[in-house]
């Protein structure tokens, strides 16, 4: 498997180090207020530089009209930035003819028709006498007309006091994750995410993650947690080797590898304590596996159908996908800029006459050199999501992991290179 990742490294590196850049060319659009309906004017207008530590390289100011135009510097590939009443929005700069509109909506501290519909903490120990806790928030903005709610203290948590933060990341309903900092707020263990809460696209909303760890030498732990808006469910998941005992929580259904134990309706400022005993880990092909609620999955008036779509994903690895690929994004972004342009007018196959085995049609389709690209770039993304996953099940040792990721990696930096 080792061997044939590094020659797909070697082979797509043939590829990518021939892929033609485009000429630099002007990128236009319109900037529209989903708030009012109505053209955003007087926006600040930035385009950024993927390849350098996202640095601006252009500005432009929206016109009456809501529109702009920005001169790219060169082949890119960049994203576009657009900030509307201090908060930003961004997209990808199309790598064509299209043109690059952006949404935004206006911004207020405080919006009505913003709630928590899932608060879940996955916990478990490790030898050296902690307890690790992975706590993910799922917040949907439903406001109208809708209005984003941003300032530095867009959302609040509250960590138990000792807890050390290891990490933490949010997500817009269309994004990628990102990486960002954790504000101290307040009293020991409140913080604020400095993160603008979106109005809900369908029913995809705005995500928060913290991991921290906790003293755990005594095997037991009085555990408090408290919501600052209202949550529709707040679930804790545990292994099966360590239990919980709290009067506001009551056991679910959920897979036989974990205990899942659920809290409904908390209202903002409540304290929900309970007490967990014990110790085991999260089993790898269980954890960040959403944790069955037991309820079906009826459609609910709530968005995101309530809490079964998001506690009941059957993919074990659904946590890790987008913080996976987050952590590719910007990479595998400036692969396909300059895998997928093409010169204008350039057909996508060209047929080429000739018998084919069995009941195919007697006209097949030659994949033109962008097409190849695209197919390309597709094989290099599964290879690399591949790789996480396999590390993430334990199939594939570190010096393993570290050694094949890093070959596909070394290849498409290499071919971004190649002007």
């Amino acid at each position: 498997m080792k061997s044939n990742r590094i020659l797909t490294a070697i082979f797509a590196f043939s590829f990518l180090a021939v892929a033609a850049a485009s000429h630099a060319a002007p990128v236009s659009g319109t900037v529209t207020d989903k708030t009012t309906g109505k053209p955003a004017a007087g926006d600040t207008v930035e385009l950024l530089d993927v390849q350098a530590s996202m640095g601006a390289v252009a500005h432009a100011t929206t016109n009456a009209q809501g529109h702009y135009t920005l001169n790219t510097p060169g082949a890119g590939p960049y994203l576009i930035r657009v900030t509307h009443q201090g908060a930003p929005y961004f997209i990808a700069a199309p790598q064509g003819p299209g043109p690059g509109d952006v949404s935004v909506f206006d911004v207020a501290q405080k919006v009505q028709g913003v709630f928590i519909e899932a608060d879940i903490m996955e916990m478990e120990t490790d030898p050296s006498g902690q307890l690790t806790v992975s706590e993910r928030w799922l917040v949907h903005n439903t406001s109208a007309p809708p209005t984003t709610q941003w300032s530095k203290r867009s959302f609040e948590i509250v960590l138990p006091d000792d807890a050390q933060v290891q990490d933490k990341q949010a997500q817009r309903p269309n994004g990628l994750p990102t990486s960002l900092t954790l504000d101290p707020d307040g009293p020991k263990g409140h913080y604020s995410f400095n993160f603008p809460i979106q109005p809900d696209d369908g029913d995809k909303d705005t995500q928060f993650q913290v991991t921290y760890t906790l003293p755990y030498s005594n095997g037991k732990l009085d555990f408090k947690t408290l919501v600052t808006l209202p949550a529709d469910n707040v679930a804790v998941i545990l292994p099966k080797s360590m239990s919980l005992n709290g009067s506001d929580f009551r056991p679910v259904n959920s897979d036989p590898g974990v205990l899942t134990f659920l809290a409904k309706n908390a209202a903002p400022e409540k304290v929900l304590a309970f007490t967990i005993s014990g110790t085991g880990s999260l089993p790898r092909d269980q954890q960040g596996g959403q944790a069955d609620t037991g309820q079906q999955s009826a459609p609910s008036n709530q968005p995101g159908g309530g809490i079964g779509a998001p506690i009941n994903t059957p993919n074990p690895l659904s946590k890790y996908t987008w913080w996976i690929l987050g952590g590719l994004a910007l990479i595998l972004f400036a692969a396909a800029a300059f895998l997928l342009r093409k010169p204008a007018g350039a057909v996508a196959y060209a047929p080429v006459q000739g018998a084919v085995p069995g009941p195919q049609p007697a006209t097949v389709y030659a994949p033109t050199p962008a097409n190849k690209n695209v197919a390309l770039l597709s094989v290099l993304k599964d290879e690399m999501f591949e790789i996480e996953s396999e590390h993430i099940a334990g199939s594939l040792s570190s010096s393993e992991y570290a050694e094949q990721k890093a070959a596909l990696e070394i290849v498409l930096k290499r071919a971004l290179k190649k002007k």
